[in-house]
């Protein structure tokens, strides 16, 4: 019985030692205090440590010590914030508590999530870390130079660019953003404006469109805005904002919202026959994942993560990409920019189309083909899904 008491007497011992360096406690006998509650009444039995108990004096002990917690008024623990919220204390306090924690200091829960930069998402995947480095070689030695073409999309045909693109990235300026990010000096478009848009005509028979629609009533309408087109929606990127360097703000807060919305959807939608099975000429998928975390623009702003672009890029293999709605920030080599808010034009019909006169897709490597994810082999025919079969024994 010494001998197990000693033991768990050094695990106590140790795991104090830990949470008091992990809460920036000099001693751990400081730690009942910064826990914000009374010290334990079995200190009683730790301060007998030196002495070897046997069975009996156990029994004793612990009799008197329950005895002294009942005999004594119960006390309601009160905690005034956060900071004794760590996983690990053996407090009465909820663990990992973010919620409570953006009460407390306004700091959103994804502001904790680790490793979200391209820089250092890939640490623990070489092999994904060095496909994403050949892609974006790749993309950058294939890519033409940057055009962009300032106009008014209300009057502009889209049809006159004289191109059938791969991809198509609208960034409408929503009349959302007026109320929730307190944009102004821009010409609002409604949804049926957007609607209105000739996106079929100017994609190719196979093709992708991505739709920023915001955070709000933007989803259903943007999903009729693919149905219009001649698009089928096939994936949803999520781009969920932190608030690190500007922790408690309250300025973006819808008056008739019901939650915080730190978050702002990018509806993806594909037209034709794509499949990742047989298409490996034409799109790479699982490359990328359908999530962006990066920090909020400042107040007044619509830009966007440039992430984004990447994503498309990884994804789709075809160069003719096309941006709706671009400013001079989003400006980026392979990329034909359209919209009002530009300050300038360099767009020449020929020009633009002589760069896809060879080729419309930037190719694969052959170490790209090695690594990138790739869908499982057919069944053989015959085989049906879930079956086993049974060595030795035909029909």
């Amino acid at each position: 019985m010494g001998d197990w008491l000693k033991v768990r007497r050094e695990q106590s011992q140790k795991r104090k030692r830990l949470i008091a360096r992990q809460l920036g406690i000099g001693s751990p006998d400081n730690l009942a205090r910064e826990l914000g509650r009374s010290k334990n009444s079995t200190r009683d039995l730790m301060s007998r440590s030196h002495v070897n108990f046997g069975a009996s004096d156990v029994y004793h002990c612990v009799v008197r010590t329950v005895d002294e917690e009942q005999s004594q008024p119960a006390k309601e623990m009160v905690y005034t914030d956060s900071s004794t919220f760590l996983k690990g204390t053996q407090s009465a306090n909820p663990h990992n508590d973010y919620c409570q924690h953006f009460l407390d200091t306004g700091q959103r829960p994804q502001n904790f999530i680790r490793d979200v930069a391209l820089a250092e998402r890939f640490e623990e995947y070489p092999k994904l870390k060095e496909l994403i480095r050949l892609k974006d070689d790749l993309i950058a030695e294939t890519a033409c130079a940057p055009m962009y073409l300032k106009t008014d999309l209300m009057k502009f045909n889209l049809r006159d660019l004289g191109t059938s693109f791969d991809v198509v990235l609208i960034e409408p300026p929503l009349e959302e953003y007026q109320r929730s990010r307190g944009v102004s000096n821009m010409n609002f478009w409604t949804w049926d404006q957007i609607m209105g848009l000739d996106i079929g005509s100017v994609t190719d028979l196979r093709g992708f469109v991505f739709l920023w629609c915001g955070s709000s009533d933007g989803l259903d309408h943007g999903r009729m805005c693919l149905r219009r087109w001649g698009f089928r929606r096939c994936e949803d990127i999520c781009w969920i904002r932190t608030n690190i360097g500007n922790p408690g703000s309250s300025k973006n807060v819808e008056p008739k919202a019901v939650f915080q919305r730190t978050k702002e959807h990018c509806l993806m939608g594909i037209k034709g026959t794509v499949r990742r099975s047989t298409d490996g000429d034409f799109i790479h998928a699982n490359v990328d994942i359908d999530l962006i975390i990066t920090e909020e623009p400042e107040f007044g702003s619509i830009e966007k993560p440039a992430e984004i672009f990447s994503i498309i890029e990884r994804f789709c293999l075809g160069t003719r990409r096309l941006h709706l709605f671009g400013r001079d920030s989003t400006i980026r080599p392979g990329w034909l920019t359209v919209g009002p808010d530009l300050t300038n034009s360099n767009f020449s019909k020929a020009t633009y189309s002589s760069y896809f006169a060879d080729s419309t897709t930037t190719g694969c490597s052959d170490k790209i083909e090695s690594l990138r994810p790739k869908s499982p082999p057919p069944k053989p025919k015959g085989i049906r899904s879930g079956s086993r079969g049974r060595p030795g024994r035909s029909r």
